[in-house]
């Protein structure tokens, strides 16, 4: 097969093998060499290449796609992109290899002097009958990057099914195959397990964990930041709680929003230690950037406007895909400027190698999103580069953070209905629902929800599914102690050396007088985080105690748990945090005692 690969750039332009930018490599890594290797063996008309974010799934598909048009196996070429920013750079990177693809086409014939066209899956769903004759007419490969967004909606998959049906080879892409939800993904193949789910079946993968033994992505260093949060409910209850506890899923929604309103102190004090980590990366990686992907406009321009004031220059706002917001990228991309901030935009896709510290400042929970935020910092360039993410201690987060090195397939058959897993105790938790709406209802929609104030606490470093550091105060010399590990080192060096900090800072706190522990004083593996499932068992402890508590008493649900509420403090169950759930249930139990 080495000789077939061979043929497949030998015409390549002389600038293919020159300095290697974005989608071009003047040689091929080994996974690239070895999924062309299987696609020639296979010579299918359909063919899934799962490859991790920044591994180079680009110039596979540009070296295959050549080999096709240089072998007269198709005519043209349709790269189908998710936004306009990426259709773009698709066409930037296919010309350095003397493809030319027209990332402006909208109608009608295509100009001569193309191979063919770079457009968005949402540009195929309006118009797929045109796309549909053009593969009718010509021999036609698609390309699909990033194959998974064609699930996000019944129309874009049909109207993927229905352009590309004809097409005569079709190479789909994805760093991250998994969705969450069971829309299937069109030209992808699924196999049923021997649990009787079926699962997508890639041709070829290539995971994280593979490409960061091969040197091919950087390590990812995540910094968790914990803290005391108040805010507001809708119902009017003010409600404190500390990231990191456990809590219900709700109230974890609620905390995580107050961490990241930019009118508290949480997400100053870590965008200046995101920001001082910046400064010690740029000490090895001179033009390192780091990116904030926030949830919305308003906190991007003013999360902006907070960095600009600690790091004294200019931040580059992207706020939409427009002509505007990819000339910013590509600006901020060959610039040495430190700080871009974007929302959702540059999550996915869009390719800025110098990109290595980011701010994970977004309340967007679900496994794909993150995977491919945290793929825009894993792009290596050269040995011993290290990623920096910062995260708030957030449960779902950090255990998307300990399982960056597990693949997962998209399952398009769920075992049981939605959420019956999750929660078991759903019906227990409908009828305490209900026997506190009277208390609730007349309040429930005539207050917003209102962050009220924030503070920030460090919490642990997490690095290769293990977890390190003790809790300390922003500007402490135990956060500078993490915040300041050179941005240069091997994956080996940053196990041991987080593992020395760690080891100092148990000593240095045992040194300190009892009165001075104003911090939890243990190390993080002895912190693990509560789940929501281990919250919902609390719940349903409280809710057998109530129920038995009823019979014995002969007071309804509802008011032995307003009882509660009123003599214990603290919101409605659902909104209880676990040391509330405790006291409750304790409280009860004490109740139940005194009436034998």
């Amino acid at each position: 097969m080495t000789t077939t690969a061979a043929s497949a750039s030998h015409h390549l332009s002389p600038a293919f093998p020159g300095r290697a930018p974005w989608g071009t490599a003047g040689k091929l890594r080994a996974w690239q060499q070895a999924a062309l290797d299987e696609y020639m063996r296979l010579q299918p008309r359909d063919f899934l290449a799962v490859a991790t974010p920044g591994a180079g799934k680009t110039t596979f598909a540009l070296t295959l796609a050549s080999y096709l048009l240089h072998n007269h196996l198709v005519q043209q070429i349709t790269v189908v992109a998710p936004t306009e920013h990426l259709k773009k750079q698709w066409a930037e990177a296919a010309a350095r290899i003397g493809i030319r693809l027209d990332p402006d086409y909208s109608a009608g014939p295509v100009s001569k002097e193309y191979h063919g066209v770079a457009v968005t899956y949402a540009g195929v769903g309006v118009r797929p009958m045109l796309h549909r004759n053009r593969c009718e007419q010509r021999k036609t490969l698609v390309i699909l990057d990033e194959i998974h967004h064609a699930g996000d909606s019944k129309s874009w998959g049909e109207a993927c099914s229905e352009a590309f049906d004809p097409a005569t080879r079709r190479l789909a892409l994805t760093g991250t195959p998994f969705r969450s939800d069971t829309n299937p993904i069109p030209f992808v193949a699924y196999e049923e397990g021997n649990d009787g789910i079926r699962r997508s079946s890639a041709d070829y993968t290539y995971g994280y964990g593979n490409a960061l033994a091969d040197g091919v992505v950087r390590p990812v260093i995540f910094l968790s930041y914990s803290g005391n949060m108040r805010w507001r409910t809708k119902a009017g209850d003010e409600i404190a709680a500390r990231l990191g506890e456990p809590m219900t899923r709700d109230a974890i929604g609620q905390a995580w929003r107050t961490a990241l309103a930019p009118t508290g102190e949480w997400i100053p004090a870590v965008l200046k230690a995101a920001d001082q980590r910046l400064t010690e990366v740029r000490k090895g990686i001179p033009d390192a950037g780091g990116l904030v992907i926030a949830t919305d406009q308003e906190s991007a321009r003013a999360y902006a406007k907070i960095l600009k004031d600690i790091s004294g220059s200019k931040v580059t706002v992207v706020l939409s895909d427009e002509k505007a917001a990819s000339k910013r990228i590509d600006a901020f991309t060959h610039s040495d400027d430190r700080w871009m901030v974007a929302v959702r935009m540059v999550s996915e896709g869009v390719d800025v190698p110098r990109l290595a510290v980011g701010v994970y400042a977004t309340t967007i929970s679900t496994p794909l999103f993150f995977a491919q935020a945290v793929g825009r910092f894993v792009r290596s360039r050269r040995r011993g580069e290290t990623a920096s993410v910062f995260v708030p201690t957030i449960p779902m987060l950090l255990d998307f953070a300990n399982e960056m090195e597990v693949e997962r397939d998209h399952v398009l058959d769920k075992p049981k209905k939605a959420g019956e897993e999750e929660n078991p105790f759903a019906e227990e938790d409908q009828l305490l629902a209900d026997a506190e709406k009277l208390e609730d209802e007349e309040t429930e929609e005539q207050l917003p929800f209102e962050a009220l104030e924030s503070d920030a606490v460090f919490d642990r470093v997490l690095y290769d599914g293990a977890e390190f550091g003790m809790q300390a105060h922003p500007g402490s010399e135990e956060e500078q102690d993490y915040l300041g590990i050179p941005g240069l080192l091997e994956p080996d060096q940053v196990q041991m050396l987080l593992q020395k900090r760690q080891t100092r800072q148990i000593a240095h706190s045992r040194q300190k007088p009892a009165d001075q522990a104003d911090l939890i004083e243990l190390p993080a593996e002895r912190r693990p985080i509560v789940t929501h499932k281990q919250l919902l068992e609390l719940r349903k402890s409280l809710n057998t105690l109530v129920s038995a508590y009823t019979h014995q008493s002969g007071k309804p649900h509802g008011v032995i748990h307003n009882e509660l509420r009123r003599v214990c403090g603290g919101p409605p169950s659902a909104e209880a945090t676990a040391g509330q759930l405790n006291e409750r249930i304790k409280k009860v139990r004490e109740w139940a005692t005194k009436m034998r």
